[in-house]
C-alpha cells in the first residue's frame, strides 16, 4: 500500500521521474483496511485494489509484481531485484525506499508453527491470499478462533460470524483492543459483539494447537477449532535493511525527511520507525508518501513528516467505534477535563478528554454522530461546545461545521481510502455528481462505510451550490 501510494504521489508531482515498484505479492496494490469486509463476503478481492490493471502502463511505472529486492549494494547503489529462483537483475537507483511492511506475529504456542511455517488449519489474516484461504475453510457453524482481540482480530471475528462460523477470541489481555480503547470501552465492545455470537476468552494465552480439535490455553482448558486464524499483531519486515547495514530498532529508524542512516535511502509504513508514528495503520504511510513524494521530486525540499494524528475506526458490520488520541486519562486526572458514559446494554459509550478546551482524546461507541463532531474537532483543533454533554451524546455541533461550506478542503471525509473534502469536490466538478460515481472516482465510501452521511452532505451543497439555468 505504501509504495503504491508514494508512486502515485511521485507521479501526481513528476510526470518524467522515473518510477520502479518491486512487490513480492502477485496482486496489484490492494487497501487493507478491507480486507475484514472481504472476509465477511461484503466485498470481492477485486474492489478492494487501489489501482486497476492498466495503472502502472498509463503512468508510465515500472511494476513488477511477484518479486523482490533480494540484495541492496549501498555503494553502488544498486538492487537485486527478481523472484527466489532466479538469478536476479541488477537496478540502479538515485533513491531508495524500503516500504516492506510488516509481517503476522505467531504466538508461541506449541504446535502453530510446522518447520517454520503455519500448521494446517492455522492461517495468519494479513494479505488477500490469507483471505483466500479463510473463505475457502470457514463453513456455517464451524467452530473458529482466533487469536487476537485487537484491531485486526476484532474485524478479522466480526466477518466470520458474519459468515455462520462460531468464533471465540483468544486475548492475552483484560480487554479489547486495549491499544485503543480502556477497560469500561473494551468491556462494552466485547458485550456487543457477543450479542453477535461471538464470545471471548480474556487473559488467556494459548499453549498447544492439536490439528482437527483446537487449542489448549495456559490455564489448562480446551477451546474448540476446526480453523485458528492468527491475528495476534505484527512485526515490521526489516530483514533487508539489516542485511544492507541500516539502522533496525523495531523497525527500519527514520528522521523526519525519512532518511536512514544512507541519505539515499528512504523508509516508510510500518516498516519505519519514527517518533510520531503508529503502526498498523493506514493514515501515517499516506503522510509519509505525500513528505517524500514533496522531497524526492523537489516539490518542497523543506517538506518534514511530523507525526500523524490517527483517528481509529473499527471495520465491524453493526458496530461503530471511534478511537482517536490520548484515551488512557483517568476521569480523576488533574490536567484534563475527562467526561465519560456508558450504556453497556445499549452498546454505547462515549469518552471525551479535554485540554485547553481541545479534544485530545475520544471514545466513542454506538454513537456515530457524536464520533463525526468529535472527529471534526480532533482534526481541526478548534474548541469544543461549552455544552459538553451534548457532545458527549452527539447532539451538539460546533458552529464552525454547521455547513460543509465550512469545512476545509483537507478534512478527511473517507477514513478508509483518505479522501477528503477537496478531493470530492474535484471529482463532482469533474462530473462525478451521483454518491456511486463519487465512490468510482474517488472510492469514498467503499470502505466501512461510516462517511456515506458526510459524502451525502457534500453532494447536496455541492448540488445546492450549481447556478440553477434562467
Amino acid at each position: 500500500m505504501a509504495g503504491a501510494r508514494l508512486a502515485d504521489e511521485l507521479r501526481r508531482r513528476d510526470p518524467d521521474i522515473s518510477i520502479t515498484v518491486v512487490g513480492a505479492e502477485p496482486h496489484p496494490a490492494y487497501n487493507r483496511v478491507l480486507l475484514s469486509t472481504v472476509v465477511a463476503g461484503a466485498m470481492t478481492p477485486e474492489s478492494t485494489r487501489l489501482h486497476d490493471e492498466s495503472w502502472a502502463t498509463e503512468h508510465d511505472i515500472d511494476l513488477r509484481l511477484g518479486s523482490e529486492v533480494r540484495e541492496i549494494d549501498r555503494a553502488s547503489r544498486t538492487v537485486v531485484v527478481g523472484r527466489a529462483d532466479e538469478a536476479g537483475e541488477t537496478v540502479p537507483y538515485d533513491a531508495l525506499v524500503l516500504a516492506t511492511g510488516s509481517n503476522p506475529w505467531v504466538p508461541p504456542a506449541e504446535g502453530l508453527l510446522e518447520d517454520g511455517k503455519l500448521a494446517p488449519g492455522v492461517v495468519a489474516f494479513r494479505t488477500l491470499d490469507d483471505c483466500a484461504q479463510i473463505e475457502a475453510r470457514a463453513r456455517k457453524g464451524m467452530p473458529v478462533v482466533v487469536l487476537g482481540g485487537g484491531l485486526l482480530g476484532i474485524e478479522a471475528a466480526r466477518g466470520l460470524a458474519g459468515r455462520g462460523c462460531l468464533v471465540t477470541v483468544v486475548h492475552p489481555v483484560g480487554h479489547l483492543m486495549e491499544r485503543q480503547l480502556d477497560p469500561g470501552a473494551g468491556g462494552v465492545l466485547a458485550r456487543t459483539l457477543g450479542k453477535l455470537g461471538i464470545e471471548f476468552r480474556l487473559n488467556s494465552l494459548a499453549a498447544k494447537y492439536l490439528p482437527g480439535d483446537g487449542l489448549v490455553l495456559d490455564d489448562g482448558t480446551h477451546v474448540p477449532a476446526d480453523l485458528v486464524v492468527v491475528s495476534a499483531g505484527v512485526r515490521a519486515e526489516t530483514s533487508l535493511a539489516v542485511k544492507a547495514g541500516l539502522t533496525v530498532d523495531r523497525g527500519i529508524v527514520v528522521d523526519d525527511a525519512l532518511r536512514t542512516n544512507d541519505p539515499r535511502v528512504h523508509a516508510i509504513g510500518d516498516c519505519a520507525q519514527h517518533p510520531g508514528t503508529v503502526s498498523g495503520l493506514v493514515q501515517p504511510a499516506w503522510d509519509q508518501a505525500a513528505v517524500l513524494a514533496d522531497r524526492l521530486t523537489g516539490a518542497n525540499p523543506a517538506a518534514r513528516y511530523r507525526g500523524t494524528s490517527v483517528v481509529t475506526r473499527l471495520k465491524a458490520r453493526d458496530v461503530d467505534l471511534a478511537a482517536l488520541g490520548d484515551v488512557h486519562t483517568d476521569v480523576d486526572c488533574p490536567d484534563s477535563e475527562v467526561l465519560c458514559f456508558q450504556e453497556p446494554s445499549r452498546g454505547r459509550y462515549a469518552k471525551l478528554v479535554l485540554r485547553d478546551d481541545r479534544v485530545a482524546g475520544a471514545i466513542v461507541i454506538g454513537a456515530p454522530d457524536a464520533a463525526a463532531t468529535i472527529t471534526q474537532l480532533y482534526d481541526r483543533g478548534i474548541p469544543a461546545p461549552t455544552d459538553r454533554l451534548a457532545l458527549l451524546l452527539g447532539r451538539a455541533l460546533p458552529a464552525e461545521a454547521a455547513s460543509p461550506a465550512d469545512l476545509p478542503s483537507s478534512a478527511v471525509i473517507c477514513r478508509c481510502n483518505t479522501v477528503s473534502k477537496g478531493q470530492i469536490v474535484s471529482a463532482w466538478r469533474a462530473g462525478a455528481e451521483t454518491m456511486p460515481q463519487i465512490a468510482e472516482a474517488t472510492r469514498a465510501t467503499t470502505g466501512c462505510g461510516g462517511c456515506k452521511d458526510a459524502v451525502c452532505g457534500l453532494l447536496d451543497w455541492l448540488g445546492a451550490s450549481q447556478p440553477q439555468p434562467a
